[in-house]
């Protein structure tokens, strides 16, 4: 049972921002083989991500995502534009977002934490490794932390303790 919002009776939604083909099966692989209920959307650049994020275009019906999968370096808008605009937006700014990219330059683990990443992790070239990695993010992520609610599920607010 995950401890999602505190009950786990729906899947956890994630948002995957991945344009490698081969990132994108073995991220599937390894969240499948670690049996939590879990709903995967996956985008292949910056400008999608962002369309699903804000509910545009073709994803006018995706889910609010729980937790973030975001590579760096990505095709029309890369993924520290992504960060920035994301943890800019009041609706968007409370989901988790793990940045998860092949680079392990000093400068982007900074930029990224300086752009407000909740984490930063540079994915192993070893495929049992990497398998490791997304099973480790998925627990912590996924059944160790309480996610934030979105704003469409949160309780309504008690008129006793209300204030004018």
């Amino acid at each position: 049972m995950s401890a999602l919002h505190g009950s786990g009776s729906r899947p956890i939604e994630i948002l995957l921002v991945e344009d490698s083909p081969s990132d994108v099966e073995l991220t599937i692989e390894a969240l499948r083989a670690a049996k939590v209920s879990n709903h995967l959307s996956v985008v292949e650049d910056g400008v999608q991500a962002l369309e699903f994020l804000r509910r545009e275009k073709q994803f006018f019906q995706s889910p609010r995502p729980d937790l973030i999968l975001l590579d760096l370096n990505l095709p029309r808008k890369d993924g520290r534009e992504v960060l920035t605009e994301v943890k800019a937006d009041p609706d968007l700014k409370t989901i988790p977002v793990v940045v998860l990219t092949t680079s392990r330059a000093e400068q982007d683990v900074l930029r990224s934490y300086d752009l407000n990443a909740n984490c930063y992790i540079a994915k192993p070239v070893d495929f049992n490794r990497f398998m490791e990695v997304v099973r480790s993010i998925e627990h912590f992520w996924l059944t160790v932390v309480t996610l934030p609610r979105s704003p469409a599920e949160e309780p309504p607010l008690d008129r006793a303790f209300a204030r004018d």
